[in-house]
């Protein structure tokens, strides 16, 4: 599916976009806490614009990104200057050696790309220490009553349950979930700075509640569930 990278980010300038983006920050710093960061190398796979890597780029990792947009991968330099190393590729056959970085990141792009278990795999295995995933609840509030039958750029994305994303982890990286939870519980309409709505959806919630979840997965002294799948190497990139 291809993004323009111009509109991209123009639902965050929204009122309630910048509040479903607040929430979203709120989330991933809540999930990443446990993660050291100075002197440790992060890859996003699915980079977009740069808008997350940028933010985890000021929490102190080392980042690298990659997105499979030629555009994006533009955007992402402009914003990134020389700070950043970042790559056009697939992200379902990365271009990096086994355990080159220390962790990888997915946020918002499973839904978006052919097969989510490659996907998966792959960051598995360029990740030493574990990995990140954002993705959009598709038991939430917001799906059943803003996105499902809207026939938007979302309502073509292939939205996981939390039952759903814990499976699809666990096949295609032979670990569970250390830790998991979600954001933004109540319907699009709830989503504002000030009364009920507010209140309903600051809060950090259970992977199963809310319309945007995160899940962290630690390799660092655990043992995979299943051995992992074999990889192939991927062609150079010129």
């Amino acid at each position: 599916m291809e993004w323009n990278p111009e509109k991209y980010e123009q639902w965050f300038d929204t009122p309630q976009g910048q509040f479903a983006l607040e929430r979203e920050v709120q989330l991933l710093q809540s999930v990443v806490a446990g993660w050291p960061r100075r002197g440790r190398k992060l890859l996003e796979i699915g980079c977009g614009t740069g808008l997350f890597l940028e933010m985890l780029y000021q929490m102190g990792f080392d980042v690298s990104g990659l997105d499979a947009s030629q555009d994006m991968v533009a955007a992402a330099r402009q914003r990134f200057r020389n700070r950043a190393e970042l790559y056009h590729g697939n992200g379902e056959l990365l271009p990096f050696a086994e355990n080159e970085f220390d962790y990888a990141f997915l946020w918002s792009v499973l839904e978006f790309t052919a097969d989510p278990a490659a996907m998966l795999q792959e960051a598995a295995r360029v990740a030493e220490k574990g990995i990140l995933i954002g993705f959009l609840n598709k038991n939430s509030l917001y799906y059943a009553m803003n996105v499902r039958g809207s026939k938007s750029t979302l309502d073509r994305g292939s939205w996981h349950t939390w039952c759903e994303m814990q499976d699809l982890i666990k096949e295609s990286t032979g670990f569970r979930p250390t830790l998991a939870r979600s954001v933004l519980p109540g319907p699009l309409t709830t989503w504002k700075q000030t009364g009920l709505g507010k209140r309903l959806n600051c809060c950090l919630c259970p992977p199963f509640v809310g319309a945007f979840c995160a899940v962290r997965v630690d390799f660092v002294n655990m043992k995979p569930l299943n051995p992992l799948f074999a990889w192939k190497q991927a062609p150079e990139m010129g």
